[in-house]
């Protein structure tokens, strides 16, 4: 939207940072089953704009697990409003801790089978 834009017409990069982080945190806490925290933002690369109008789509991968943590590659893809071509446009790496209500770290639970 023209609000999360700067004078050229392009997407703050800040706004596709939160929509990363917002699609990892759901990545984490399916995995964790429960309520995780963000630690660490880790090679970012915004490779392409986005523009007003534009769609996109976020997609997510584990690509590491310890005993509380995990690291979450994200990747943003943009698809013009008439267009059905995408293109990656932005992509980085979210860790994140499980906690627990007292909001210290717990350990991640056993992964579930697929």
């Amino acid at each position: 939207m023209p609000a999360d834009a700067n004078a050229a017409g392009d997407i703050f990069g800040g706004w596709l940072m939160s929509q990363m982080d917002l699609a990892a945190g759901t990545a984490a806490a399916l995995r964790a089953r429960g309520r995780c925290v963000t630690v660490a933002i880790d090679k970012v690369i915004l490779h392409q704009p986005v523009l007003i109008g534009d769609e996109v789509s976020l997609y997510t991968d584990i690509i590491r697990t310890g005993r509380t943590s995990m690291s979450i590659h994200v990747q943003t893809w943009r698809r013009a409003r008439h267009s059905h071509e995408t293109v990656k446009v932005t992509e980085g790496v979210f860790t994140f801790v499980a906690i627990d209500d007292e909001r210290r770290p717990r350990p991640l639970p056993p992964e579930m089978p697929h």
